[in-house]
């Protein structure tokens, strides 16, 4: 069994402080979806309550090191090879309604490549970390990712571009969707990232693609799937960590997620052009 490393047991305590506080307000926005004026405002509270209680603790274990963080934004550090990547509340809209899958998410990037992650699912009390070298973990019990080889026998998590997002990203996901599922044996839609990527981890899920998110969706989630034997890859070659447009995992079943999307862009490309 391994231990996470010093950073990593910092990292863990401050995803669990955070943790403690959302789900107490979790408990309070249940109430709240009565009221007229909804629990909008009362959950932009909750998050910036997780996100500084994660910069403290972190701040303190780790004064030096940057911070990437979902609220406050970029905070430059005296240490410029080492910086945090958090989502104090990732499944906003999932916490908003009062569905309880949410989490935090804490990344490391060190010197541009990401070492460390942990994703903690508040609602099923489940800390998911990895350290690079140091495989992936669910608390104490190593994770590796499916085994399955087929796509037509797999389950496929992705997430569906929100309100405000261009007309071309909903037209690029609906032809995505159209050729990933009947080529799969289902596609699921949970509404966190970081959950996401965590399960793909664990073999919940076999596989995942998104297009458009941010760092700090994915930084802790990228390390769990490749600890875990898994592959991830940016969804046109590119930067996944700065694009956001990701693609995730085992051996076989990443290359046979590229081949639909290749087909779902082709068919766009070929309808343009009659």
């Amino acid at each position: 069994m391994s231990k996470p490393s010093p950073v990593g047991t910092v990292m863990i305590a401050a995803a669990r402080a955070a943790g403690r506080s959302l789900a107490r307000d979790f408990g309070e926005v249940e109430n709240l979806q009565v009221s007229r004026k909804g629990p909008a405002d009362f959950v932009s509270n909750a998050d910036h309550r997780a996100e500084e209680i994660i910069y403290t603790h972190l701040t303190k274990a780790r004064p030096g090191y940057g911070f990437v963080m979902e609220e406050r934004g970029i905070v430059e550090g005296t240490d410029k090879s080492n910086r945090f990547i958090v989502d104090p509340l990732d499944g906003t809209l999932n916490f908003l309604h009062g569905q309880p899958h949410y989490a935090v998410s804490i990344g490391l990037e060190r010197d541009g490549k990401m070492l460390a992650g942990v994703v903690f699912d508040v609602a099923k009390n489940e800390i998911f970390w990895a350290e690079t070298g140091r495989g992936a973990w669910l608390e104490q019990r190593k994770l590796r990712v499916a085994a399955r080889k087929k796509l037509g026998e797999a389950v496929i998590a992705t997430g569906t571009p929100w309100m405000g997002k261009s007309e071309e990203a909903h037209i690029t996901f609906a032809r995505e969707m159209a050729a990933m599922t009947p080529a799969t044996a289902g596609i699921r839609r949970y509404g966190s990232a970081a959950l996401d990527l965590a399960w793909v981890a664990a073999g919940r899920f076999d596989g995942f693609w998104e297009r458009g998110l941010k760092s700090w969706d994915i930084a802790a989630g990228v390390v769990l799937v490749r600890e875990a034997g898994g592959h991830v890859a940016e969804i046109n070659g590119g930067d996944v960590m700065k694009t956001g447009d990701i693609m995730a995992g085992n051996e076989d079943i990443l290359p046979a997620l590229e081949h639909q999307l290749r087909h779902a862009a082709s068919f766009a490309r070929a309808a343009a052009d009659k």
